[in-house]
């Protein structure tokens, strides 16, 4: 449908109130199908406008239970509340009704993340990157999801991957810093928490944690 490509172009380049003129006649000219108030919702979700996308995103589970872009924008909305056990539901309820995208999983797994629920959000995160293995904030949160479930030798591939992608990556230096700490590799260990700091030179948890490994290093040397 032009309209709602158009809609879709003008939400895209950041023109919401153009947007929101072709989505209206969307639902206009299609007040039964639930795809021109997901697009809408999608569209008030991006003002922040939450109370209102929510009625929308309503208004398309009313006319098809089974919409999974619907449950999927509920779930972006109440992550951005940070309501994430909520965000979470939702999430779920979008890959029950068949969306199968790397974006869904990946959220749905920093959902159970935000929750501490390290071990629960590890299959979506990984579920995630094997649908879109090149995009660094997938594989970047994929490697903290490994480290924080004690799988350092998996992780330590995983951060060496991102930098693979960018080595202008500071949080993925750092991390692979502290796995190679618990490899013993001192040496590498330093050098990956020094291009953390070279490259965010205000990175307090590298800033710390070099302070600490070079104060051991000149005690073992005494």
């Amino acid at each position: 449908m032009e309209e709602m490509n158009q809609g879709i172009q003008y939400m895209q380049e950041g023109k919401y109130q153009e947007a929101a003129q072709y989505f209206n006649e969307v639902i206009e000219q299609s007040p039964n199908d639930p795809v021109g108030y997901i697009n809408f919702g999608n569209l008030l979700l991006h003002i922040n406008d939450f109370d209102r996308a929510i009625r929308f995103f309503q208004k398309a589970i009313a006319l098809d239970d089974k919409a999974g872009t619907a449950y999927y924008g509920l779930g972006n909305l109440y992550f951005e509340k940070e309501d994430y056990a909520k965000a979470q539901r939702y999430y779920q309820k979008a890959i029950h009704y068949g969306l199968k995208e790397a974006d869904v999983f990946f959220m749905l797994g920093l959902s159970f993340q935000q929750q501490n629920h390290d071990k629960l959000a590890l299959p979506y995160f990984q579920r995630a990157k094997e649908l879109q293995p090149d995009d660094e904030v997938i594989l970047f949160q994929y490697g903290l999801s490994l480290a924080q479930t004690e799988q350092l030798s998996l992780a330590k591939e995983i951060f060496e991957q991102v930098l693979v992608i960018n080595e202008s990556h500071s949080d993925a230096h750092y991390n692979l810093g502290v796995t190679l700490l618990f490899e013993d590799d001192t040496e590498l260990a330093l050098h990956h928490l020094n291009e953390a700091i070279k490259l965010q030179p205000d990175h307090a948890l590298a800033l710390d944690v070099k302070e600490k490994v070079e104060e051991i290093v000149r005690q073992n040397e005494e």
